[in-house]
């Protein structure tokens, strides 16, 4: 039943964390000499956990793929001279950068900053100076921190994305709906009544329809549990065209970014490398 296959999950839940407890435990100690005997003794009590069989459906995968309708050409994106102030307080500084074709670009560093660099270069603001200048074969879409915009129309969820769909009838928007796990029912239901992780599918959704070649994603996995982040995650790295993003999850950055950019207050440093290897040389040293 319903209630059981709840209850194993629950009890599954408190297992797995408390397999991660003791897993840390491990890996942390067990080359301290006076916390070894602790360590192996950790080691058999995690040995004895065992997880209760679940059911596959319980762990639901959306479907994350993104096609390009464009063919990538040799110039993407080229920022000169940035610069950006908001309230009083200098976001941007003479950033400049590069963006080569197929590159996968983790930003780092001042949150606020990279997103207003995102919105800039997303065309939502206007720099204070500067230029962006992207190639002629771009096509961009984008997807927000912030995405509360989006969802201020009395739209059900089959409306809201047909408004970005070229083939508009109901039963390939639901179609597209149930990879994104919105059961039949839940298609029907207002698009400014979701949460957080739902409003996030349904923008994953719109970016998909677009078929652009290059994507900016601003903390793409804000709000999503484990089986999303891995679905985009797998989505993003599979993606053939340019993308630019930012993330906290070390992870995500480092499966998929070819390069990293820091954007600080001497305005943006490239460094091409993997963010693990960045990580070791410029945070670990």
């Amino acid at each position: 039943s319903q209630l059981a296959a709840q209850m194993a999950k629950d009890a599954n839940k408190k297992k797995e964390d408390k397999i991660k407890e003791l897993q840390e435990f491990i890996r942390r100690f067990s080359a301290n000499k006076s916390k070894s005997k602790q360590a192996t003794s950790r080691k058999k009590l995690l040995d004895k956990i065992e997880l209760d069989d679940i059911s596959p459906s319980s762990r639901r995968y959306p479907f994350i793929g993104f096609e390009i309708g464009r063919t990538i050409g040799k110039d993407i994106l080229e920022v000169t001279n940035l610069s950006k102030t908001l309230d009083g307080v200098e976001l941007l500084k003479d950033v400049s950068f590069r963006i080569d074709p197929y590159d996968k670009v983790g930003f780092i560093g001042n949150e606020l900053a990279i997103t207003t660099l995102f919105e800039i270069l997303s065309g939502e603001m206007e720099p204070d100076s500067g230029e962006v200048k992207w190639g002629v074969t771009t096509t961009l879409s984008y997807m927000p921190k912030d995405n509360a915009m989006f969802f201020d129309k009395d739209l059900n969820l089959i409306d809201w994305l047909r408004q970005y769909s070229e083939e508009q009838s109901e039963s390939y928007i639901r179609g597209f709906l149930g990879r994104m796990l919105f059961s039949k029912d839940e298609a029907l239901k207002p698009s400014d009544v979701l949460s957080g992780g739902e409003k996030v599918r349904m923008m994953l959704s719109k970016m998909m329809l677009s078929d652009s070649n290059t994507i900016i994603l601003d903390q793409p996995t804000n709000h999503l549990d484990l089986e999303s982040i891995i679905s985009v995650n797998n989505g993003v790295i599979a993606f053939k065209g340019n993308v630019l993003f930012s993330s906290h999850d070390t992870e995500f950055m480092d499966s998929i970014a070819n390069k990293i950019i820091k954007i600080d207050e001497n305005g943006a440093t490239t460094y091409d490398m993997k963010y693990e290897e960045y990580i070791e040389k410029y945070i670990e040293k």
